[in-house]
């Protein structure tokens, strides 16, 4: 199946059978973006940075999902009222993507391929071919070299200069449907005497009839700033407005450096610039010595792996070397799915599994690693994948099964597919966690098996977190952790004092969670102490203050000795993630109740149907 994209030179009617109706929607949206031709590369980038000496571009999870490296696709100013340009012509229908190109998926051939980010910042990389490899050394010549599986080549990079970045701070992101709140956010900071802008990422594709749009606006600072100025304004928002913020970095001058090829002897057999493919033919893949992962975690460390497609070594913004994988999609859930899910659960919670990480995967093309010659990573921030390493014959199953497959509301759009590990009994509505319009396929619900008849609902959070026996899917999975659906964390006054320093409260005195949703995850951490009040907003800001709590689905008690003198505080909760969407134990559970993997997916995505993309 093809799909036409706004850069065809072709009307979506001749070229596609594309509905008259989803031509003209298109045919809209592109009118309403020419993007322009001085338009830096950027990257909107993760977490909030709070003081200039931890200024880094970081990464988003959206479980972080929000959170994550950069990418190709292109992001687009707009004006305040949020329209804005999709990228140009993605060089993927061509051959695998250079470093300076716009990057977003092509259906044109079917199946798209995507490049993913092993690993970056290095200053060699040794793989193997594990078939007949043709190695590109690109340049008006287009010199190549070909070479037998199972033979041995190291890259090295030379000459190397980083990147020139510049960055804007990142307020707040909206769904392109939620005018109202983008222009309400607008007018608010500009009545703080803060000049701001909207910007839209993504893309918007059709493709059998149906809708696959990811585009959503972000609001910035308008200030330009080198990224160490940007982290100090992040500071300083903060303080002034108890608002954490991310970073949208722009690419100025592009990262440079020599690639020399050296064969198992370490004699350099050619040289290229900035780029160098390499392919194997029968479809073969690679073996790649070393793999670094876990990068910022505890179980950091280095692996060697192999891979299916292609590979891309090329220079990174640090003008060092990233090892990209450009792989089929179906081939990268392969390597991907078993790291989200127990491959050893039951094959329905599996293919749930399958379809979800699909849809998220295309949810995520142009939003994430906006300006590095790659459109996702490897890691957490995006998805965790092994490659052909980390597979197993039972999601890979669940994978073909499923093959192509996605999740679509009524009106006939990709839906958002994201999920979490443990809901703790309830799901939650997505506005509540990330703020923006609210998704109708994304709505909290009970999450229990059976009629809900009299249990207690997180209205009452109390006794909804002590109820004995909950019927919740999570906790009768058979992979269920009593310790994620209901857990406990006590922290000392003094170290909250130190967590929440950067509020600049003084010694907290009061902690209060609210503006909860419907499962009872709180919105907003209000705190008071000796030298001022503040709040912080944001179910992920709220996590991270305490060193990531499983969720905010909980309340806070004050601790105090005989005397009455405060000496801690007391965390008592359920779940283990946002609980927006799919919960992903709660799946299995259910799937060991017989229910199929189009119904548990309907049930966490209010109605929504499983249907073919391509």
């Amino acid at each position: 199946m093809t799909a036409w994209r706004c850069d065809s030179t072709v009307a979506p009617p001749v070229r596609h059978a594309v509905t008259q109706l989803l031509a003209a929607v298109l045919l809209s949206a592109c009118a309403a973006s020419k993007p322009a031709a001085d338009s830096p590369r950027a990257s909107a980038t993760g977490p909030a940075v709070v003081s200039s000496s931890e200024a880094t571009s970081g990464t988003q999870e959206r479980e972080a999902s929000p959170e994550a490296p950069p990418r190709h696709s292109q992001g687009h100013e707009a004006p305040s009222t949020g329209t804005a340009p999709p990228p140009l012509e993605d060089p993927l229908a061509q051959g695998i993507p250079t470093p300076g190109d716009l990057k977003r998926l092509d259906f044109r051939g079917g199946e798209p391929r995507v490049p993913v980010r092993l690993m970056e910042g290095r200053s060699e990389v040794t793989f193997s071919p594990r078939g007949r490899m043709r190695l590109r050394f690109g340049g008006p010549d287009e010199k190549m070299l070909d070479a037998a599986a199972g033979t041995r080549w190291t890259v090295r990079v030379t000459q190397g200069s980083p990147a020139v970045l510049s960055a804007r701070v990142q307020l707040a992101e909206f769904r392109m449907a939620d005018r109202a709140g983008l222009q309400a956010a607008l007018e608010s900071w500009r009545e703080k005497g803060l000049a701001v802008r909207a910007q839209v990422l993504g893309s918007v594709y059709g493709i059998a009839g149906k809708v696959i749009d990811n585009r959503r606006t972000l609001l910035l600072v308008d200030e330009v700033l080198t990224p160490e100025a940007a982290g100090r304004k992040q500071a300083e928002l903060l303080r002034s407005h108890g608002v954490q913020t991310t970073l949208f970095e722009e690419v100025r001058t592009p990262a440079k450096a020599i690639l020399e090829v050296r064969d198992e002897a370490g004699v350099v057999v050619g040289m290229a610039q900035d780029r160098l493919d390499a392919e194997t033919p029968d479809g073969g893949g690679f073996d790649v010595r070393q793999v670094e992962y876990g990068v910022g975690y505890s179980f950091h460390g280095f692996e060697d792996r192999t891979f299916r497609g292609a590979l891309q070594l090329v220079v990174d913004r640090s003008g060092r070397l990233a090892v990209v994988n450009v792989v089929p999609l179906e081939d990268l859930l392969k390597g991907l799915v078993p790291a989200e899910i127990f491959a050893r659960a039951h094959s329905e919670a599996l293919k749930a599994q399958a379809v979800t990480a699909r849809g998220e995967v295309l949810a995520k093309v142009g939003i994430k690693h906006l300006a590095d010659p790659y459109l996702l990573c490897s890691e957490q921030h995006c998805a965790v994948y092994r490659g052909r390493t980390g597979e197993a014959a039972s999601t890979t199953a669940a994978v073909e099964a499923t093959r192509g497959e996605g999740l679509f509301s009524e009106d006939g759009r990709l839906v958002d597919s994201v999920y979490s590990a443990v809901c703790g009994g309830h799901t939650e509505d997505n506005d509540v966690v990330w703020g923006g319009a609210p998704d109708p396929s994304l709505r909290g619900r009970p999450d229990v098996i059976g009629p809900v008849g009299a249990i207690p609902l997180p209205a009452s959070l109390e006794r909804w977190l002590t109820t004995a026996n909950l019927p919740a899917a999570c906790r009768l999975s058979s992979f269920a952790q009593p310790s994620k659906f209901r857990w406990e964390k006590r922290f000392t006054a003094e170290q909250v004092d130190t967590r929440l320093k950067r509020l600049g409260v003084g010694r907290v005195q009061a902690l209060a969670l609210t503006d909860r949703g419907v499962s009872g995850r709180a919105a907003v951490l209000s705190v008071s102490g000796d030298q001022g009040a503040t709040q912080v907003r944001g179910e992920l800001n709220i996590r991270r203050l305490f060193g990531m709590l499983n969720s905010s689905m909980a309340v806070v008690v004050a601790e105090r000795d005989a005397e009455g003198e405060l000496t801690g505080w007391l965390f008592r909760g359920g779940g283990w993630g946002h609980g927006v969407g799919m919960c992903q134990t709660g799946a299995i559970g259910r799937a060991e109740a017989g229910q199929r993997y189009q119904d548990i997916l309907r049930h966490y995505f209010n109605g929504a149907a499983v249907a073919p993309i391509y």
